[in-house]
């Protein structure tokens, strides 16, 4: 990357014309999310819990109350626990455009600030989303004036219907892997079963790798790589431990009602049956942040009004998508600070 800032007007011009595309896909989205019924709304970031995925990682900073006592806060990484809050309230189909924090994260793909695009549907199936999803990579290539998504080399037809595959389909096909022999009900995971499968396929695992550590080893070496090229990928059915938000599938207790969204190898969104029961929830937050605390030596409390509205919410779909990749794609901007108007600095590496 050009060690020129990006505020020179040098710089700034040859950004310029992504930076324009990615108000008109913007535009192109709302248009569409009103006219399928959704409410825009702004959730604050600030917050008493980012998150509490075992490999997300938060800004934390510190709240002065007026009587001077601090209170520890956190920059969320999604909206996602006040946007569920709003569907206990009452609200049926919502959508954000929302600006969010990921710690220890840089990179052609990741800012450490970045906009999130995530919608609600309550009393919707989760297969609703992946209409939405093939929905809006059309419209932004229409708005971004293309006719293909582009990313380092690859491509991707948004006019063509996404493949759906499920994670056991890809593991078997890219990987050689039956990963589903190493998953039981409730999240129950073979570690073993999986360490030594991935040393038959030629897969570099430690003897000391956690189940989910090598399931993204596969995934990321074997099996993203292939994704999303040609057409979209909507990669279904994650192993109920992988998804911890997500209702498991009524079929199969060992997966989850959870996919995500590829295009050109990059991954764009994440999307759920959402979970709605309390006790459960409690459960798999709880063993995150274990799974943190023994890897990253910190974990995040717990939003105790969320798993308290989580008890009233209504049965939803939900799902994430990070906008300044889905604007990178359509414009085949080679980083994401290409299509961020002011990028967090250089030199946060």
């Amino acid at each position: 990357m050009s060690q020129t800032p990006w505020w020179s007007p040098e710089r700034h011009a040859d950004r310029r014309p992504a930076l324009l595309a990615r108000g008109r896909i913007q535009t192109a989205l709302r248009r569409w999310l009103e006219a399928e019924g959704f409410l825009e709304v702004d959730p604050l970031a600030l917050q008493v819990s980012p998150g509490n995925e075992a490999h997300l990682h938060a800004f934390a900073t510190t709240a002065i109350g007026n009587d001077g006592a601090p209170q520890p806060m956190f920059l969320h990484t999604s909206p996602e626990f006040a946007m569920k809050k709003l569907l206990t309230a009452g609200e049926s189909r919502i959508a954000a455009f929302a600006h969010v924090w990921r710690n220890r994260e840089r990179g052609a793909l990741h800012s450490p600030e970045f906009t999130m695009l995530e919608w609600y549907r309550a009393g919707a199936d989760y297969t609703v989303l992946m209409a939405d999803c093939a929905a809006l990579l059309r419209l932004a290539a229409e708005a971004a004036g293309s006719r293909v998504l582009r990313y380092r080399g690859a491509e991707c037809d948004p006019f063509a219907a996404p493949e759906r595959l499920s994670v056991a389909e890809a593991f078997a096909r890219h990987a050689g892997i039956d990963l589903l022999a190493t998953c039981g009900c409730g999240g129950i995971t073979d570690a073993e079963g999986l360490r030594k499968q991935c040393r038959a396929a030629g897969i570099k695992v430690g003897a000391e790798d956690s189940w989910s550590l090598m399931l993204s080893k596969v995934l990321v070496s074997r099996v993203e790589p292939h994704l999303g090229h040609g057409r979209a990928t909507i990669l279904d059915r994650y192993p109920l431990a992988e998804a911890a938000l997500a209702r498991p599938a009524p079929d199969d207790a060992r997966v989850a009602e959870r996919f995500e969204l590829y295009a050109c190898g990059v991954e764009l969104a994440n999307g759920f049956g959402e979970l709605t029961d309390t006790e459960t929830q409690r459960a798999r937050f709880r063993a995150e942040m274990d799974e943190k605390e023994e890897i990253y030596g910190e974990r995040y409390p717990l939003d105790e009004d969320f798993l308290q509205a989580l008890a009233q919410m209504p049965a939803a779909s939900g799902i994430a998508m990070g906008f300044d990749r889905l604007v990178m794609l359509a414009t085949s901007a080679p980083r994401i600070d290409d299509v961020i108007w002011t990028p967090v600095s250089d030199q946060i590496a």
